[in-house]
């Protein structure tokens, strides 16, 4: 596992954070915000999935 799948998975987390944020208080900035982080982390995650597959490590 490289740095880019731990930073995605935590820019998912901070990203559902907002989302919740912006749902209870109804913020629609901040649940949007969140689903980009989320999507963000998502893509990072897949890099770093990615890169593991190159390198032969799964």
């Amino acid at each position: 596992m490289n740095t880019d799948r731990i930073v995605g998975a935590g820019k998912e987390l901070k990203g559902e954070a907002k989302k919740q944020t912006g749902d209870l208080t109804g913020n629609p900035e901040m649940k949007d915000e969140g689903r980009a982080d989320k999507a963000e982390g998502k893509v990072d995650k897949v890099i770093g999935k990615v890169k593991d597959v190159l390198r032969g490590n799964k």
